[in-house]
């Protein structure tokens, strides 16, 4: 197989690099930016992912004002949009020329109304589209490279400025959660400029990137489809990953090569037609500079060491079933399983769901993600087990209707448009998924609800709109130890369990970590951690196998011994695991003895 990697030849003033969590994004942004930075360009690199791990890869703390040299490399700087820290500058923006002229209980008030999580994500995105048509940044720069979040999160980042201008345009009460309509002209106009970038090809080109595996393959093309659909038809696709022949003769790498080249002939036909670029497995995380080199270079050595040798991880590390088994001891609740994107959430969720319901209970398996696989996942029909999604779309016309019968009941035909227009906001959004995730909280009182979330950041921002609504709540009762809110259950171990799901490498380990610490901050205590897809656990003897093998150990240690007060481990393997029977072998699969090399 010959491996290309052409894709940074030509850059466009833009590169977008999105695709389904976990399949090498940030790795391939971050080393094109160093290739076009070491080729004489200024080239600033902006995560747009609120988990974002550009720190880790640089070794550098990255600022989330102003961007950050990267010393080491001249000519390349990065900057992370970090939505918290966008939410309070906005915020300042909007609240602070007020302060001290109106009454501090109408500042109040505004300031309330400005902590929700749309207020979070308008501000990410009012910086995101600041990037794409501020003339000073694009006089600096000679590119921007975009390290996106997860492909559904990035698709309604894309869809935002158009959104937002529409709304603006057709808008005529006056307000909205940007703030009142008659100091918006300037947002006007930069939402409709970043729509016209996005559409321009000669400006702006987006790199899809995946895995070879059937599931991202399936949402990059999806992700296609969907960004031809807002004008975006620069498209270019990356499969990364692709297992390299070394002449092992190792099974579990014949099988891994098989299975890439399975996918890759049955590839969408909507990505049949883009130009792509092959990437091979590496032995190693892309950390540091000399491996981003690497990435785009003309070689790749496996650089394996002749003494290295691996054991397995020990017969003390449980399976998943053996989670299950204290899950099922409840005899109810929900189960939430989080994670950053590609981790395998959507697999060890449905396995914990289909063991659940093979041992009588009955399940509801639903998913917060907008890039949900989870019917793709689960494949038939399981007794005892009901397959649903929160669909965005399908919650905010319910909520919209709900509102337009109650609320616009007795309104006049003035009163009536107003409150439509109202409703077109995209803010609508948030609270219609708020109150479907809090019907599933309240039927997990009563079954087992196990719940595949969205990647990390856009978990973080539903976890926030539920604390606001708490502490809302909270705020105005006066006998509050009666109320049990949707985040007074998140906060029970007996009603809800929080997994962890993280591939036993460094940087998921470090981002499963850090998601950890902001679930505490909101007074949430992960039950479990999840190590998914180990080569260590599934004991290779290929070189290149062995070698990313032997790094997981410590990673194993680490969780165990600093991060988990439970943990389950999964072993990688070949075919992906779809449908019952194979959930199921994944669920009760311990470890196998790895062979030294």
């Amino acid at each position: 197989m010959t491996t290309t990697r052409s894709w940074h030849e030509g850059a466009t003033k833009h590169l977008f690099f999105t695709g389904k969590g976990g399949v090498g994004k940030t790795s391939l942004a971050c080393a094109t930016a160093v290739r076009l930075a070491d080729a004489g360009k200024q080239v600033l690199l902006v995560s747009t992912d609120p988990a974002s791990n550009l720190a880790h890869v640089f070794g550098v703390e990255i600022d989330e004002h102003e961007p950050t040299s990267i010393v080491e490399v001249p000519g390349l700087f990065a900057l992370n949009i970090d939505p918290e820290a966008a939410a309070q500058t906005y915020r300042d923006r909007i609240v602070g020329p007020v302060r001290g002229q109106l009454p501090t209980a109408v500042v109040a008030k505004m300031e309330e109304e400005l902590s929700g999580a749309c207020t979070t994500e308008i501000a990410a995105f009012d910086e995101f589209t600041a990037l794409l048509t501020d003339p000073a940044v694009h006089e600096r720069f000679d590119h921007i490279i975009f390290d996106t979040a997860p492909t559904g999160h990035t698709l309604r980042l894309l869809k935002l400025p158009r959104a937002w201008s529409e709304f603006l345009a057709t808008n005529e009460s006056g307000a909205s959660c940007l703030g009142p309509l008659a100091g918006l002209e300037k947002q006007r106009q930069q939402y409709q400029a970043a729509v016209e970038t996005l559409a321009d090809g000669r400006r702006t080109s987006v790199l899809l990137v995946s895995r070879p595996q059937r599931a991202a393959l399936g949402e990059a093309a999806r992700t296609s489809g969907e960004l031809k659909s807002l004008g975006v038809h620069n498209q270019r696709l990356i499969v990364n990953g692709l297992m390299p022949d070394t002449g092992s003769g190792d099974p579990l790498a014949r099988a891994m090569r098989d299975h890439d080249a399975e996918a890759l002939q049955n590839i969408p036909d909507a990505l049949r037609q883009l130009p792509r670029d092959d990437v091979e497995l590496l032995p190693m995380n892309l950390v540091g500079l000399d491996a981003l080199r690497g990435l785009l270079g003309e070689s790749q050595p496996l650089a394996i060491a002749d003494d290295q040798s691996m054991t397995a991880p020990g017969a003390d590390v449980p399976s998943l079933s053996e989670l299950v088994d204290a899950i099922e001891a409840d005899g109810h609740g929900l189960v939430m399983v989080l994670g950053k994107g590609g981790v395998g959430k959507t697999t060890v969720a449905a396995a914990v769901a289909v063991e659940l319901a093979a041992r009588g209970h009955d399940v509801h398996l639903t998913t917060t993600d907008p890039a949900a696989h989870i019917a793709e996942t689960i494949e038939s029909e399981v007794e005892h087990v009901q397959v649903s999604r929160i669909d965005p779309l399908v919650e905010t016309e319910r909520y919209r209707q709900h509102v337009l019968e109650t609320k616009g009941k007795n309104l006049d035909d003035q009163g009536r448009a107003l409150l439509e227009e109202d409703l077109r906001s995209p803010c609508t959004e948030e609270i219609a998924v708020f109150q479907a995730f809090s019907r599933v909280l309240r039927e997990a009182s009563s079954k087992f609800v196990v719940m595949d979330t969205a990647p990390t950041g856009h978990t973080l921002l539903l976890l926030d709109a539920t604390g606001s609504y708490h502490r809302d709540v909270v705020r105005h009762m006066k006998e509050a130890n009666r109320i049990i809110t949707p985040m007074m259950r998140l906060q029970d171990p007996k009603q809800t369990k929080m997994l962890i799901v993280a591939l036993p490498e460094t940087t998921p380990v470090l981002e499963a970590a850090a998601l950890q610490e902001d679930l505490r901050r909101a007074g949430v205590e992960p039950w479990a951690w999840v190590l998914n897809a180990s080569l260590a656990a599934a004991g290779p003897s290929d070189p290149l196998l062995t070698a990313r093998a032997h790094s997981e150990l410590a990673q194993i240690e680490k969780v165990r011994e600093q991060f988990a007060s439970r943990l389950a481990l999964t072993p990688w393997v070949a075919k992906e695991p779809v449908g019952p029977a194979a959930l199921r072998e994944l669920c009760h699969t311990a470890a196998r003895s790895a062979k030294n090399t």
